[in-house]
């Protein structure tokens, strides 16, 4: 069976397709088998205000998508051209194949895989930042 496999803490919310979905008591998993369902895990979401740096700007506007707050043909381009920003700042390998793998599953309209994807970019970003707070 192919599709994104959830692994669920009690308790924990996901947004699957604009409906938020909270598990029980117990853990769990869930097989999502629709392959283009928008998926957000809701512990991962990022706040409207705690989009303040470069990459979580970019993961803010895909998470939209997911969503279903702003269209995924429409944000296409802009989405693209942000990715493009963040690749003039992380030169560093595995940088460079999370930039790849995200402009991939955009291109391919993943999303979820985009954000992913974006969202490994996160800790060398705030490595980046506190360096430069030095």
């Amino acid at each position: 069976m192919a599709g994104l496999v959830l692994k669920l803490g009690p308790k924990e919310r996901v947004l699957i397709n604009g409906a938020v979905i909270e598990n029980g008591d117990r853990r769990s998993r869930l097989s999502i088998v629709t392959p283009d369902a928008n998926v957000l895990r809701l512990r991962d979401a990022i706040h409207p205000d705690e989009a303040t740096t470069p990459v979580k700007r970019v993961c803010y506007a895909a998470q939209l998508v997911l969503t279903g707050d702003a269209g995924p043909k429409e944000s296409r381009m802009a989405l693209l051209r942000r990715i493009e920003e963040l690749s003039q700042v992380f030169k560093d390998p595995d940088s460079r194949a999370s930039i790849a793998q995200a402009t991939h599953a955009l291109v391919n309209d993943q999303h979820y895989l985009c954000l992913k994807a974006l969202r490994s970019l996160l800790p060398r970003e705030e490595r980046l930042l506190a360096a430069n707070r030095r």
